[in-house]
């Protein structure tokens, strides 16, 4: 394990991976922190360099997707030395563009820990809608032989649901 591995683990970056817009991003605030440089700094090389982040790779959230956001994290309040703009959220090719923009070499080693972190979570919602579907497939083949069958695969799919925890921070957690 390398000193940036040691520094970045997986699970530290798959919490930070949210859902907004229906794409999964990264806030540049949590970027900026695994990279080691300021939050105003990584902004600034994205904006320098605007022709490389169109806005599927970075976007501004809306004041409604920030309040919302700051009603599920804990952030300090505007005004109090907290955030007075908006964050900006890089999708996953927004962040593989961003090694470029910042060309250091925590930069290039963060990127390829957050690259292997997106990867893990297409991998485990892929492996998710398989078995969804190969459950569909077998309860119809079952169907209208035994209530104790249907309702294991009742209770199967209510424990494949995630937990409705409307405190907890939108995102994957591994």
């Amino acid at each position: 394990m390398t000193k940036t591995e040691a520094i970045v683990r997986a699970e530290r970056i798959e919490s930070r991976i949210l859902l907004i817009r229906g794409h999964k991003v990264m806030l540049d605030s949590d970027l900026a922190e695994l990279y080691g440089v300021s939050t105003k700094a990584l902004v600034q090389a994205a904006n320098r360099n605007k022709d490389r982040f169109p806005q599927d790779f970075m976007f501004q959230l809306s004041a409604q997707e920030f309040k919302s956001l700051r009603s599920q994290i804990v952030t300090s309040k505007t005004g109090r030395g907290g955030r007075r703009y908006a964050p900006y959220a890089f999708t996953e090719q927004g962040v593989a563009m961003l090694s470029s923009v910042l060309r250091s070499k925590r930069a290039v080693n963060v990127n390829i820990q957050i690259m292997r972190a997106f990867v893990k979570l297409r991998e485990i919602l892929a492996t998710h809608k398989e078995l969804a579907r190969k459950l569909a497939q077998l309860e119809k083949r079952i169907e209208g032989h035994d209530e104790e069958i249907t309702a294991i695969f009742e209770a199967i799919r209510q424990l494949m649901e995630p937990p409705d925890k409307a405190s907890k921070k939108i995102g994957f957690h591994g």
